[in-house]
């Protein structure tokens, strides 16, 4: 190794490609200086380059009337008062139907009236709830999640999240957050401030995995021991059951796990759920799953935990992916009504209880009976701001249409969109690295994990294989690439995956830059088998 590269081999892959980035920046400028064509192409980043238009224009229909309203009860310039509820659906469609040639209007009232009749939604009560939303002159309320929004996306996650097979009994509660990093934020602290979650307890963790998933639990704010369940790649990423065994162990108590998975991008199979299930059945009732579902609509007929073990199973999705709103911080929390959370926490010893007794009681009559969806959102806030909590309200209101766009798309149109566009893109850059891609309906392609080391092998042959992997480590790989390539890709190993493997996004790059990375990862290995041969 290197003594050089030593520094960046324990970074965060997302702390290292800001030094490949400038690495191939600064090559790129020099390149095009001396007239070589150079193109910096940045394919470490999820941020996807698709977003979905059609509930964005729809809010800014649903923003405009909101002005309109607030406006039309004072004739003073540039101010509006809060709108009045009574005839507020009668006001919201007349102003529709005026404007119904406007991008959005059209597919505006098509939602509103949706909703209210496939949930009986009283019309008054929902349009009001939705424009003073938009136009964001009051803190929400309830702090948690809005009424009529939190019915809309139940239906949503349903949808997306068990293929609409809800339990057979209760129904979900769910906490609007800002994206899914506060969310699992959040999920943390409580699990932590409750007593849920200890230092020294254990916590399972799937792997590979997105990094900062396992660089929380081993901060100091925590101190868990990180069981790791490793998922195989000659299995095509899915779990042996070897692995599985180990959450059996009942000092595990919570499992984290991204599905489907990133770095690998797959669909665990329903087997692999259903043994899960029995574990929890057979041997540790109690474990919690911390799921992260951000890439459920990449794959058709997902299967989640949320149907499988939906009282152990506390959930997070964001919009993120799905519709281009990175920018957007939208996401939520979904925990059963029924759930093994609240049993833990009300058989907690005497002394605990009465630790969160003084933590809630500023909030609560009975501290005691507050759930832990609101305790997630109290401590959110530090339960002293708990009042001020909660996602912004504009945010909730198009979250709310994002929902109601995928609801209202029966022929999955979007969504058959958005996965030609990634399948062509893998296409292109297996095809230019002279790999076979990877098939099967459990692939979501959102990212690739490339082992290099299997592709030296089977470009040419095992001694050279052996060669690149005792003589240099990935971060020189990548190195090289930024630097001559002006390409990112980030380290595996920082995902807990292969020592020699590199993830490429294929979310947020040009149809045709997919063709050009694939390349540039082929020329430099070629450079390091020109190289070996001399």
């Amino acid at each position: 190794m290197k003594k050089e590269l030593q520094k960046y081999v324990d970074m965060s892959p997302f702390e290292l490609k800001n030094v490949l980035i400038q690495m191939a920046q600064d090559g790129c400028v020099q390149a095009q200086k001396e007239n070589k064509k150079a193109v910096f192409l940045n394919a470490g980043r999820g941020n996807p380059n698709f977003s979905n238009t059609t509930a964005r224009q729809a809010f800014a229909q649903l923003n405009l009337f909101a002005c309109e309203d607030a406006k039309n009860n004072t004739p003073i310039d540039d101010l509006g008062l809060r709108p009045e509820k009574s005839g507020i659906s009668k006001r919201c469609f007349e102003f529709l139907d005026k404007n119904i040639k406007n991008p959005g209007a059209q597919f505006l009232k098509e939602a509103l009236n949706y909703a209210i009749k496939e949930f009986s939604f009283d019309a008054e009560e929902f349009v009001f709830e939705m424009t003073d939303a938009a136009l964001g002159d009051f803190y929400p309320s309830p702090p948690r999640i809005f009424p009529h929004v939190e019915t809309v996306l139940n239906e949503y996650l349903v949808q997306v999240l068990s293929s609409g097979n809800p339990p057979a009994k209760g129904k979900f509660d769910l906490f609007a957050t800002e994206g899914a990093t506060a969310a699992m934020i959040y999920i943390f602290k409580s699990l932590r401030e409750n007593k849920l979650l200890k230092p020294g307890d254990s916590i399972a963790i799937l792997t590979p995995i997105f990094s900062p998933y396992l660089e929380i639990p081993i901060l100091n704010d925590y101190k868990l021991v990180e069981v790791l369940i490793e998922s195989d790649e000659n299995m095509g990423w899915q779990v042996p059951d070897s692995e599985l065994e180990k959450i059996k162990d009942n000092k595990i108590k919570a499992f984290f796990m991204v599905h489907p998975t990133n770095p690998t991008s797959i669909r665990l199979n329903k087997e692999t759920l259903e043994k899960i299930a029995q574990i929890i059945k057979n041997d540790n009732k109690d474990l919690i799953f911390l799921t992260d579902t951000v890439y459920a609509t990449f794959v058709d007929d997902f299967y989640s935990l949320v149907e499988v073990v939906p009282r152990n199973t506390l959930c997070v999705y964001s919009f993120s992916k799905f519709f281009g709103v990175t920018g957007w911080r939208l996401g939520v929390i979904m925990l059963h009504e029924d759930n093994v959370i609240d049993d833990l926490i009300s058989k907690l010893p005497k002394e605990d209880v009465f630790t969160l007794h003084k933590r809630y009681k500023m909030d609560a009559a009975i501290p005691e009976k507050i759930k832990f969806i609101e305790r997630l959102e109290m401590d959110s806030r530090d339960v002293a701001l708990a009042h001020t909590g909660g996602l912004s309200c504009p945010q909730q209101c198009i979250m709310c249409l994002f929902a109601l766009f995928y609801l209202t798309d029966k022929n999955l149109k979007y969504k058959k969109s958005i996965l030609g566009i990634i399948k062509k893109r893998v296409q292109s850059l297996y095809d230019n690295l002279g790999l076979k891609l990877p098939v099967g309906p459990e692939h979501t392609y959102y990212y690739m994990l490339i082992d290099i080391s299997l592709m030296a092998e089977d470009k040419h042959g095992k001694d050279f294989a052996k060669y690149l992997t005792e003589n240099f480590i990935i971060i020189e790989f990548l190195f090289r690439l930024a630097k001559e390539k002006y390409t990112i890709c980030l380290p595996g190993k920082g995902f807990a995956g292969p020592d020699w493997s590199l993830r490429v996004s294929l979310a947020n790059l040009n149809d045709d830059d997919y063709t050009v990375v694939g390349k540039n990862i082929s020329d430099v290995m070629e450079e390091y088998y020109r190289e070996w041969n001399k």
